[in-house]
């Protein structure tokens, strides 16, 4: 790999840029480890005997572990983003993303598990100086774009090969900048908008008010990702390279080894001119995709509303934290493993859905007023929740409707707390 390129941070707004850039990152990193791990089977059939389910959770187990700790990472660039005075940024690119507006050896796609998406984990979270190719498919896109320039005033994507290259290059950004302005000037943003442990359950998720707080924030994502210099078993590189390891070994023991449905990332409708490399044509399927993006877009909306705030108490901040997090779990999670099994449709015969992680827009996700927010929250919860109670998928009605339920108690006590007029 040899020496990382140099990033060059001048001004708050190339550094809010990088910032964004990396919560785009996490967040799209996000989406495909959790595609793979919903894409895993739960139970035995062609393609994976009893004896071989127990890996086959525990790898699921591993992933799910290392998804929640890059909404983690996520949730601490956003605030990082507060602290230096800039709002959430809670959007990304359409998924899947071919790197359009990062370096083109970051690329980002939804694929299964298997060989090709654990390749491309790895190589995703490799640390510094370790060389790897990305999987097939994955080929460099174009030229890496230069260093900025002195003169330059517009901010901009700069080189950069691996995650904690632009973590560490920010690192920089924000040392020549406090010395550049002075620890009280660049760190503006108020600490009552940032998230801290309460609020997640993340010990590792405090306020940011000065250079030292921002640096070990950063160096805390670096670690979890690629591991401290020479010692990277358990991070995200290392646990993923296990993964592989294990999966190799039983494909070589068994050669019909099929742990994970034939999904591909399909989908209901073009977004913004992006076209779906397959559409879902099964009318019960398509529902359950439509459910899991609302409840996915949802979710974002309430996160941005935590981190930008009006007027709320730290107790109905909570509340919204409490909302988003039950909504994962309760909704994301379940409906994601059972489009993982659902049929795309009769033209596509021996495929499976997946959840596609598609974003009706890029736009803002903020909603300004907090009484009007709250009630479009339950609003649109009560909607999907009669949404969900309308679709009978022939597999899996039971999870729907448990999904259903979730919705509909989520709205009822946020409902709750609105006041009269």
């Amino acid at each position: 790999m040899g020496t990382e390129p140099a990033i060059v941070v001048e001004d708050r707004k190339e550094l809010t840029y990088l910032l964004c850039q990396a919560a785009e990152l996490e967040h799209g990193l996000m989406c495909e480890y959790l595609y793979a791990a919903f894409s895993l089977k739960s139970a035995a059939g062609p393609g994976l005997r009893d004896d071989q389910l127990a890996a086959v959770e525990r790898w699921r187990r591993v992933i799910f572990a290392i998804a929640g700790e890059e909404m983690l990472h996520w949730a601490v660039v956003q605030n990082l983003l507060t602290a230096v005075g800039s709002a959430p940024y809670v959007s990304r690119p359409h998924m899947p993303h071919q790197a359009g507006g990062y370096p083109p050896g970051v690329q980002l796609r939804l694929l299964p598990f298997g060989e090709a998406a654990l390749r491309h984990f790895v190589y995703l979270e490799r640390p510094e100086g370790v060389e790897r190719a990305d999987a097939e498919g994955f080929e460099p896109a174009g030229p890496p774009p230069p260093p900025m320039g002195p003169e330059e005033i517009v901010p901009r994507g700069q080189d950069f090969a691996t995650q904690g290259h632009l973590y560490r290059s920010v690192e920089r950004g924000f040392a020549r900048l406090a010395d550049k302005l002075g620890e009280d000037r660049l760190f503006i943003g108020p600490t009552f908008h940032q998230a801290d442990e309460t609020a997640f359950s993340w010990p590792d998720l405090r306020p940011i008010t000065g250079l030292e707080g921002a640096n070990r924030a950063l160096e805390r994502i670096v670690e979890q990702g690629e591991g401290a210099t020479g010692d990277w078993a358990a991070a995200h590189y290392g646990r993923f390279l296990a993964v592989l390891g294990e999966y190799l070994t039983v494909r070589q023991q068994d050669p019909g080894f099929e742990p994970a449905y034939p999904v591909v990332a399909a989908g209901m409708r073009a977004v913004e001119g992006i076209e779906p490399d397959v559409y879902i044509t099964d009318p019960v399927t398509g529902g359950c995709s439509d459910l899991f993006n609302a409840v996915y877009e949802l979710v974002l909306q309430m996160i941005a509303r935590y981190f930008a705030f009006g007027h709320e108490t730290p107790g109905q901040r909570q509340v919204l934290a409490r909302a988003a997090v039950g909504l994962m779990f309760g909704a994301i999670k379940p409906l994601g493993l059972l489009l993982a099994g659902l049929p795309v449709g009769p033209g596509q015969p021996g495929v499976t859905a997946g959840a596609n992680f598609q974003l009706p827009y890029r736009a803002s996700f903020l909603l300004p007023h907090r009484r009007s927010a709250w009630l479009r929250f339950a609003e649109r919860l009560d909607e999907l929740a009669a949404f969900a109670a309308d679709l009978h998928p022939p597999a899996g009605a039971d999870v729907v409707a448990a999904v259903s339920g979730t919705l509909g108690r989520t709205a009822s006590d946020l409902m709750s707390r609105v006041e009269a007029v």
